[in-house]
């Protein structure tokens, strides 16, 4: 069954992921680009990218024949925001849990877990029409 695993931030975990030391911040990418290497070994790994931060995003709204409404952000009243993604096709619930959970334990300061939340959807079936 494929999954959508998102990692979620918040503006201050956004910050501080910023001000950490710079071997901090590569260990924490090797650790990323280490999982990402085993998850397509394993065959799991449909697709993973870590997102720009949200001083990038823009909302597009459709306006009924008029120009889309477009806001900047980032969004003061959103509390968190979407870092990063996976897509994964594995075989049982309690594997993609596995994987979830280590994704929330990647190394931050010092090494130690950050505990991100990562969010997990099941990918459902388009509706039948």
């Amino acid at each position: 069954m494929k999954y959508m695993l998102m990692m979620n931030a918040t503006a201050k975990d956004w910050s501080g992921f910023g001000a950490m030391a710079p071997q901090d911040i590569q260990a924490h990418v090797g650790f990323m680009h280490q999982l990402n290497k085993e998850l397509r070994a394993s065959g799991e790994l449909v697709d993973a990218q870590g997102l720009t931060g949200p001083e990038q995003a823009k909302v597009v709204r459709a306006r009924g024949g008029e120009a889309p409404a477009i806001t900047d952000g980032p969004f003061s009243e959103a509390k968190e925001f979407l870092a990063g993604y996976w897509v994964l096709d594995c075989k049982s619930h309690d594997r993609v849990i596995e994987i979830a959970a280590r994704i929330s334990a990647a190394p931050g300061r010092a090494g130690a877990p950050l505990n991100i939340p990562v969010e997990l959807r099941p990918i459902g079936a388009p509706p039948q029409v």
